[in-house]
């Protein structure tokens, strides 16, 4: 018993879909000396710590508060 054509041809671009998409999976292949640019420190996550600490103090200095990130209140008393 065949299936209708329409399930085939539905069958056969699901194949083709997830073909490419696991041809998409696969990881470059790098030569050593490309290896260090990935490496630097501008690209972490988290970007340059230094550049990190810097923008830290930055905003504690506008918002009159110590701590920065996660404390609750300002510079001026009012909780």
């Amino acid at each position: 018993m065949n299936p209708p054509t329409f399930l085939r041809a539905q069958r056969v671009c699901c194949i083709a879909l997830l073909g490419l998409v696991l041809a998409g999976c696969e990881s470059p292949r790098l030569a050593p000396w490309q290896k260090r640019n990935l490496a630097r420190p501008v690209m972490l996550i988290g970007g340059d710590p230094l550049q990190e600490r810097f923008d830290q103090h930055i905003y504690t200095s506008r918002e009159n508060a110590s701590g920065g990130y996660g404390v609750g209140g300002g510079g001026c008393g009012c909780n």
